[in-house]
């Protein structure tokens, strides 16, 4: 594997694609499947994981009419306070992604809260009073619009992409949204930082049988409850550029809009917002040059759109749960307790 801004190898990013299909697979499963020894996967994956150059979580797949809402929040900093601005808002469990960009925000924030209360109080009595923060705009999420897959990686065949989904287990994407239990809201902040924890250890961290865990990880499975956050470091994942574009869309036009962006293989987000535009997509490219190329696309797929804005990641600070260090590798993740109001838990 190399470093700086190489990518991962190919028996590296095989090994991270299978993990995200089947993230809790056995070592022996997954062999089978790969082509290789479970020793030496489970080897690897430890270097990975060890090195910061990769990591395995799941997050709770959140609905609109369930348990939590998104919001896109930029951040105004004083002169020289955006980087240990960043470093705060990091570690807080409420901020999904942290970005320092270019544009006319020093930080964009995508922030998940259980809703507009826990919102506000994020909000005024945490971000607006950090030293460093001169003036915050927040658009909430009005709907977070669904992808085919392009969180993957597509470096496994068809077949075997086919026998790793078989053996994750069904999913119920498009089931009524999932109502999670206060067990449940115990096991997915444990679950934020290793996909692959043990039932039994994460029995003990949570405080219940090893029965109870099993038997809720299924439910949630197959509820399409879980959102396997697993992935490479982006710096060294061939796509290092993020790219955050804002668009307005005539409103009869936002679900094809909204399929149409979510199509391009670049795409990871595409959001439904309020404010002064309506559509916000999360991207990431191979280069800074590939924004002219994805932009001009988007205008070509649709016509009516018009993009008012975009902002490139000058450095990633957090990424799902996960902090990244300067040298864009994951140093340590932060449990996602978002349903603690802000100074609680």
């Amino acid at each position: 594997m190399r470093t700086g801004e190489s990518v991962l190898g190919e028996a590296d990013l095989a090994l991270i694609h299978a993990l995200q299909l089947a993230p809790r697979a056995t070592w022996t499963d997954l062999a089978a499947v790969i082509g290789t020894s479970p020793d030496t996967l489970a080897r690897r994956w430890e270097q990975l994981t060890a090195g910061g150059f990769a990591w395995a979580g799941i997050l709770a797949r959140y609905h609109a009419s369930a348990v939590a809402l998104y919001a896109w929040v930029e951040v105004d900093c004083a002169a020289g306070r955006s980087e240990e601005t960043a470093t705060e808002l990091a570690g807080d469990p409420y901020t999904h992604s942290v970005h320092q960009v270019t544009g006319e925000a020093d930080l964009v924030l995508l922030v998940t809260c259980p809703d507009l209360v826990a919102l506000d109080d994020y909000l005024t009595r945490r971000v607006q009073r950090l030293p460093g923060v001169t003036r915050s705009r927040t658009q909430v999420v009005t709907r977070m619009h669904p992808l085919r897959n392009s969180w993957q990686l597509d470096q496994l065949t068809p077949q075997q992409a086919q026998r790793l989904s078989e053996l994750a287990g069904p999913a119920g994407p498009g089931r009524k949204p999932h109502r999670f239990t206060d067990t449940d809201l115990r096991i997915l902040p444990a679950l934020a930082g290793d996909a692959r924890i043990s039932a039994a250890e994460l029995a003990r961290q949570v405080g219940t049988s090893e029965s109870t865990v099993r038997r809720r990880l299924e439910a949630l499975a197959a509820g399409g409850a879980l959102f396997h956050h697993c992935k490479p470091a982006p710096r060294f994942s061939g796509r290092p550029v993020f790219a955050l574009v804002k668009a307005d869309v005539p409103p009869l036009e936002v679900a094809s809009a909204s399929a149409a962006v979510g199509r391009l293989r670049q795409t990871r987000v595409v959001t439904s917002v309020t404010g002064p535009h309506n559509l916000t997509a999360a991207m990431w490219l191979r280069s800074v040059d590939e924004l002219n190329d994805v932009t001009a696309a988007v205008a070509r797929a649709v016509p009516g759109l018009r993009i008012t804005g975009t902002a490139l990641s000058l450095r990633v600070r957090k990424l799902g749960a996960q902090v990244l260090g300067p040298d864009g590798r994951r140093v340590h993740h932060v449990r996602p307790d978002i349903w603690c109001r802000p100074g609680e838990g």
